[in-house]
C-alpha cells in the first residue's frame, strides 16, 4: 500500500468520536446485568421463570433510564417470551444531547435454569453506535456462545 492509502486504512481503525462515548458507558452495562442479576437470584429455584424475568427486566430498566441521551433497544425480548420486556424500538435514558445508542439486551437468559436453581442463567446488553447495530426483527432466536478471554481471537 502507498503512504496515504496506509494512513487512510490505518485510520479507520482509529475510534470514532461515538465510539470513544460508547466506552464511558461500559460501567452503566456493569451496573444494568449487575443489577438485573441480583434482582433475578431472589427467584432462582423457586420455580417461577416470569417472576425472574420480570424482576431482571424492571431491575436493568431502572438503571438504564439514567442511561445519557437516548438507547433505542434494537435487539430485546418480550414478544418472544411474553415477559414485562425491553422490546425492540423502546427507548430508554435521560434524553440528553448524548450520542443516540442502539442497545441489546436480555435481562435474563435461560429464566427456566434460573426458576429451576440450575447454573447457566444469565444477563445481556451491548451497546453500539445509534443506527449501527443489525436487527433480525421479532421472532428470531440465537444461539449464544460465553467464553473467557483465553478464546479471544480463536472464536
Amino acid at each position: 500500500m502507498g503512504g496515504s492509502r496506509l494512513s487512510t486504512y490505518l485510520e479507520s481503525f482509529a475510534p470514532s468520536h461515538a465510539l470513544t462515548k460508547l466506552r464511558t458507558l461500559e460501567p452503566m452495562a456493569a451496573d444494568a446485568t449487575r443489577a438485573a442479576a441480583i434482582a433475578s437470584v431472589q427467584f432462582a429455584g423457586r420455580g417461577d421463570d416470569k417472576a425472574a424475568d420480570g424482576a431482571a427486566t424492571e431491575a436493568m430498566r431502572a438503571v438504564l433510564s439514567h442511561l445519557p441521551g437516548t438507547g433505542t433497544v434494537v435487539i430485546g425480548e418480550g414478544e418472544k417470551d411474553e415477559a414485562p420486556m425491553l422490546f425492540n424500538g423502546e427507548r430508554v435514558g435521560d434524553g440528553s444531547t448524548y450520542p443516540a445508542i442502539d442497545i441489546a439486551v436480555d435481562p435474563l437468559e435461560c429464566t427456566d435454569f434460573c426458576a429451576a436453581g440450575l447454573p447457566g442463567a444469565l444477563t445481556t446488553i451491548a451497546f453500539a453506535e445509534g443506527g449501527t447495530m443489525w436487527s433480525p426483527g421479532p421472532g428470531l432466536y440465537m444461539d449464544k456462545l460465553v467464553v473467557g478471554p483465553e478464546a479471544r481471537g480463536a472464536i
